[in-house]
């Protein structure tokens, strides 16, 4: 009887220990993308997945895009904590949206458990390069310069109401101390086209979206949001050297739902990070003038809550909400 009493309790043992251990080497990890499929956060979310097969087994990329990227966060948020679905996080879900939308499914600080950052995109300040000559704007404090002489006359268009584009620029407007019409189109793309076609003035636009014009000569490159320079875009100045602490760059990581055991957490993080760090990561993120950035999860967490915390007074200034 002592013994079969022993051996059960070395079994049960084993049933509690390895789960942890190896949680996900039986088992397929869900990781919903709140976007759809083939955008850069979906190409890099792809990428890793393909990266990390081998330490943690097989992920799948499940696309829930909608709601700004709110229904494919809130899936994550309401999973079971046990790992096996894990989600992105971006500057939208993540510190836009709790101050944009009136009604949110989830507590983007309380409902998540951070892994680690993945990708840093630049934002670049754009002009109609034939409009910049004719204004004679070769820098950023030309632009502010020129708006200050003529109060009014500016305006500058956005992906919307709401968006990074519009925020940034209602920041810009802040920082400088000048005034520029928004104009919202529908989408990016409009935004980039009404640019081109000189119907406004600037934009700020994602670097990877604008690059193509940039190398073109359709569009100047007037600064780029970054703290420091883009290794995409050297020649080009960060706005902070203007306009001290500005920064409005576009982000994205890897979260689990907020109850996830801390030694899961763990091990998801040693596997992504390895896979961030990997040269032919850095290769291939380089294509989209995205810049790897693994982090511990604690980084990440505290990242997010600073960007909660900077979108709060930015979207408020703006005026921007949905319902």
């Amino acid at each position: 009887m002592k013994k079969t009493r022993f051996l059960l309790c070395l079994l049960l043992s084993a049933m509690v220990v390895v789960p942890a251990s190896s949680f996900a080497q039986n088992k397929t990890i869900r990781l919903v993308v709140p976007y759809a499929a083939g955008g850069p956060i979906d190409v890099t979310a792809r990428a890793l997945a393909e990266r990390v097969k081998d330490s943690l087994g097989t992920v799948i990329i499940e696309n829930r895009p909608g709601a700004g990227g709110n229904i494919g966060a809130d899936a994550v948020a309401k999973a079971a904590p046990d790992g096996l679905t894990i989600g992105i996080a971006a500057t939208a879900t993540h510190a836009v949206n709790p101050w944009l939308y009136k009604k949110m499914p989830y507590n983007a600080a309380t409902d998540f458990a951070p892994i680690t950052q993945m990708v840093r995109v630049p934002n670049v300040l754009v002009m109609n390069a034939e409009m910049a000559q004719k204004l004679n704007i070769k820098t950023l404090a030309d632009l502010i310069s020129y708006a200050k002489a003529n109060p009014g006359k500016l305006n500058y268009g956005s992906g919307g109401n709401g968006s990074a584009g519009h925020l940034a620029g209602e920041m810009f407007k802040k920082e400088a101390g000048i005034f520029a019409v928004h104009i919202p189109y529908n989408g990016g793309n409009p935004a980039q086209l009404a640019l081109l076609g000189s119907q406004v003035d600037f934009n700020f636009d994602n670097l990877a979206t604008a690059a193509p014009n940039i190398r073109s000569g359709r569009l100047k490159a007037i600064a780029v949001t970054t703290l420091g320079r883009s290794a995409a875009l050297p020649d080009t100045p960060p706005m902070a050297d203007t306009l001290k602490g500005f920064s409005i760059d576009t982000w994205w990581g890897l979260v689990a739902p907020a109850a996830t055991p801390k030694e899961v957490i763990a091990k998801l993080n040693q596997a992504f990070v390895a896979a961030l760090s990997a040269p032919e990561t850095k290769t291939r993120f380089a294509n989209l003038l995205a810049d790897p950035v693994p982090t511990t999860p604690e980084d990440f967490g505290a990242l997010m809550q600073n960007e909660r915390l900077k979108y709060q007074a930015v979207v408020k200034a703006s005026g921007a909400q949905v319902d």
